[in-house]
């Protein structure tokens, strides 16, 4: 059944400098995610280190990502938002700093490790912010914060394509540096709302959360949409590559149609779909737009034919990842910390996962075989969406989410 539409609503001058802040740290975030692939080629000229060396720089950032995807929750409902966040994000400029500086392979780990804790505390801190923020919109506020990401994750790497040879590494790391202190100025000087558990963190209410199947229903969801992302952006480009023959620079060309697709769609969805449609109605038509795209990709016959289920994936996938989170957010508003924490732990555990086995699979029988992973995942979706929905209609679920929130 469909939404009625909804007047638009202005938020009030507070509200919106908070937003703002949010999009200020996602897309910050955004550049976190892209910037150790994209000044991997120019650190192994200036420092001497392997191939697997590089491997650990990724696998350790992603770990202490991980681990603050665990942390972040609980914190910031006890504590609230803006010393964690303002911490966070100094963690991105020290990090970014040291790999400015960088002459030894030792303290690029230690700059990615501190890219991952950083990191991993503004994606989860700017989403529930907003989440909370945004009660009677969450959808479309969600939907419109993740524009801000795919801005910043390709800021880096397109002033790298374009500007490496005029102003060199260095300087484009100090333009990285200088654009991650903007959140940390706003994180500083605005008013944030008081925590929502300062006299104690409930532990009781936290197990009833931790224990819900909902919530675990939209972790998971997200653990097969976060692999989607993360092996059609990861492994696309060599794929065009090894298998139509695409020159580098026409891949890269595909890629950013990949993220741009995404850009829009959650555009138009933040606009436009959240205002007509129910959450679970737009994620559905989402993950059936992204199963016949990753078809497309996986079954191409030819590289002109990819390139356009590429695109159609990149819409497809748009709103799923952010109007997800609307779902828990609403079903867990006194607890978001702590129920974005569960779901960005096993979502980022996909995120780890299915790319690392579409390696595997390329390396057996070729990437076309490893690229049916984002196939099967669409598929996966799909079901687990039908089961949020069959649990949605459960009088005694309804009841049991309220209680939660009470």
């Amino acid at each position: 059944m469909e939404r009625k539409k909804e007047p638009r609503k202005t938020a009030p001058a507070g509200v919106r400098s908070l937003m703002f802040s949010a999009w200020a740290g996602i897309f910050v975030f955004g550049i976190v995610m892209a910037i150790l692939g994209a000044i991997l080629p120019s650190l192994f000229e200036r420092i001497q280190f392997s191939k697997s060396e590089a491997g650990n720089l990724f696998f350790f950032m992603n770990l202490a990502m991980l681990g603050m995807s665990i942390v972040f929750g609980p914190v910031v409902d006890r504590f609230g938002y803006r010393i964690f966040l303002a911490v966070c994000c100094l963690l991105v400029v020290v990090s970014f700093f040291l790999f400015t500086i960088a002459p030894t392979y030792s303290l690029l780990m230690t700059a990615a490790l501190l890219l991952g804790v950083g990191g991993g505390g503004l994606n989860g801190g700017s989403n529930a912010l907003t989440s909370d923020l945004n009660p009677q919109s969450r959808g479309a506020a969600l939907n419109l914060l993740g524009i801000f990401f795919g801005f910043g994750a390709l800021l880096i790497p397109f002033l790298i394509g374009t500007l490496l040879g005029i102003l060199g590494l260095n300087i484009i790391l100090v333009v990285a540096t200088v654009l991650s202190l903007i959140p940390f100025a706003f994180f500083l000087r605005l008013r944030f709302p008081a925590a929502k558990q300062a006299q104690g963190f409930p532990l009781g209410r936290a197990a009833k959360v931790i224990g819900h199947p909902l919530l675990w229903l939209c972790g998971f969801l997200l653990f097969f949409q976060s692999g989607n992302e993360f092996t059609v952006g990861g492994w696309i480009s060599t794929y065009l590559n090894e298998n139509f023959r695409f020159p580098p620079m026409s891949a890269s060309l595909v890629l950013a149609g990949y993220w741009g697709a995404m850009m829009v769609g959650r555009l138009v969805v933040s606009k436009k779909l959240v205002r007509v449609w129910k959450n679970e109605t737009l994620i559905l038509s989402s993950a059936v737009l992204a199963l016949a795209g990753t078809t497309v990709v996986a079954a191409a016959p030819s590289g002109i034919l990819a390139a356009v289920g590429v695109v159609l994936t990149g819409l497809g996938f748009a709103a799923i990842f952010p109007t997800t989170l609307a779902i828990a957010g609403e079903a867990f508003s006194e607890l978001t910390g702590t129920a974005f924490s569960v779901i960005f732990m096993i979502a980022l555990a996909g995120g780890m996962t299915a790319p690392w086995l579409a390696g595997k699979v390329a390396n057996a029988s070729g990437l076309r075989s490893g690229f049916i992973i984002p196939v099967v995942g669409c598929a996966m979706i799909i079901l687990i969406l039908l089961l949020i929905k069959r649990l949605g209609k459960s009088r005694s679920d309804r009841g049991q989410v309220s209680t939660i929130n009470k």
